[in-house]
């Protein structure tokens, strides 16, 4: 396994969604790049441009349902030198037959655990055999608000050599779970979301309110029902606006969180349609801000976005203020406000203490946001070259753990000492195009599965 330090370095992201390749990938742009980040594009995106003495980036795009289609990665606009998908094994694969210097695991809890074990299998394995004693350094973190689940999460996470906080309040809580439960607390490392960005707002012409739609908050019909109805009726009661519903996937496609009841399809059964200064839209976040004069959200990582640039943003309240909504995130931000208020006029005002403590960077120091990260990659990535990194150990083994990891690991082909299961799939460079057809046929029947078929049998279950 090789892991010495090269020039340009070499930077492998694994991601499991669109949101999740574009946190990954930018992240690693902004942590191995000795450019600050002092510039931003238009729609809100960070420069994912490298020069030939920064780094070359090795895009992954781990298999399963949330896996992104060809058209969500267009709307994301981050390039690689090199794209292709792969199941964890896989991944563990071209990692022992060539290791980069630095891997970003932009994933869920638990496949960022199953892919810990198994590099740190291969990394053993490699000692064992006289190879290279020098390891990529792993990097992880969260593309967003982490509003639930904290406790699982972070342990899922423990064991990579930096663990990213996007932001001073989630790097005092995340350093308060490891230490709470024993572990070593000090790769957590603070910095911000990657893709902050953008002009600062100035007024619209026509005045544009954009309510930023989730996939999975809230859940039920009735609720996603209801938020839809007073979204129309804003546009009705204010014909002189322009009212959008961004939406994040179109129907059929799934983004880090699956979807059941889309927006698209509630938009149909609206009596009497949409009114004429009220749409669907889609595209770049950053983009959609550009144009944005009140941006509203139950709980989008969406609303930071619009507060680093200044854009009026309103929480909604009028379903509670809940966990299980993550609008309990916003308290204390001054953005929490109810639909009755908006149709009022009322406009939140952001408490500056707040958003200085949420990352948002709103006073302008975005900027070295990512100082602390870069250099702590920077102290990882010498020790690598002098093979004085330590081994991957994460909080969860077979000693911690022994009736929770297995089970985590073998969703992902992995034995319990992270080792490939007997009969997981080999490598698959360039599938043909009936196994490429059959792939997208299983997603199909799978996203068919969940939006259609499951919603069908909750509702039975209920009579």
């Amino acid at each position: 396994m090789q892991g010495s330090h090269r020039n340009p370095l070499r930077v492998a992201v694994l991601a499991d969604s669109d949101t999740r390749w574009k946190w990954g990938a930018l992240t690693a742009n902004r942590i191995v790049s000795d450019n600050r980040p002092n510039g931003h594009g238009a729609n809100g995106h960070a420069p994912d441009e490298h020069g030939p003495e920064s780094h070359r980036l090795s895009g992954y795009l781990l298999r399963g349902r949330a896996t992104p289609t060809p058209r969500q990665l267009e709307e994301v606009g981050v390039r690689a030198d090199s794209l292709r998908e792969v199941t964890a094994v896989e991944f563990l694969r071209e990692m022992e037959r060539d290791a980069p210097d630095v891997i970003v695991l932009a994933l869920v809890g638990g496949a960022v655990q199953a892919v810990l074990h198994g590099l740190a299998r291969v990394i053993e394995d490699a000692r064992l055999t006289g190879g290279a004693g020098n390891r990529p350094v792993v990097v992880t973190g969260y593309v967003g608000v982490v509003y639930e689940k904290l406790a699982d999460g972070l342990l899922l996470r423990h064991g990579a050599d930096v663990v990213l906080a996007n932001s001073r309040q989630d790097a005092d809580r995340f350093r308060a779970v490891y230490e709470g439960v024993g572990a070593d607390a000090s790769a957590v490392t603070e910095a911000a979301l990657p893709f902050l960005g953008g002009e600062p707002y100035e007024k619209h012409d026509p005045y544009t309110v954009v309510f930023a739609a989730q996939p999975s908050v809230p859940e039920s019909a009735a609720q996603r029902t209801y938020l839809l109805r007073r979204l129309v009726e804003h546009a009705r009661l204010h014909p002189d606006r322009e009212v959008l519903l961004k939406l994040r996937s179109r129907p059929g496609e799934h983004t880090t969180h699956i979807e059941e009841l889309p927006y698209q399809k509630l938009a149909q059964r609206v009596e009497g349609g949409l009114p004429a200064n009220c749409r669907l839209v889609y595209g770049h976040m950053g983009e959609v801000l550009d144009r944005t004069d009140l941006l509203v959200t139950v709980s989008s990582t969406a609303a930071l976005e619009s507060l680093h640039r200044r854009v009026p943003t309103a929480v909604l309240t009028d379903l509670g203020v809940r966990e299980a909504l993550g609008n309990h995130h916003f308290t204390g931000s001054g953005c929490l406000t109810s639909w009755d208020g908006l149709d009022a006029g009322d406009l939140p005002e952001p408490d500056e203490r707040w958003l200085a403590r949420q990352g948002v960077a709103a006073d302008g120091s975005y900027e070295r946001a990512f100082d602390g990260a870069r250099e702590r990659v920077t102290e990882l990535l010498a020790d690598a070259a002098a093979g004085q990194l330590p081994p991957l150990a994460p909080y969860y083994d077979l000693t911690t753990a022994r009736g929770y990891l297995p089970a985590i690991l073998a969703r992902h082909h992995l034995g319990p000492d992270g080792a490939p299961l007997p009969g997981a799939p080999a490598a698959d460079k360039d599938p043909g195009p009936v196994r490429q057809i059959v792939r997208r046929a299983a997603r199909g029947a799978y996203r068919h599965g969940v939006q259609r078929v499951a919603p069908v049998i909750r509702r039975m279950g209920e009579l």
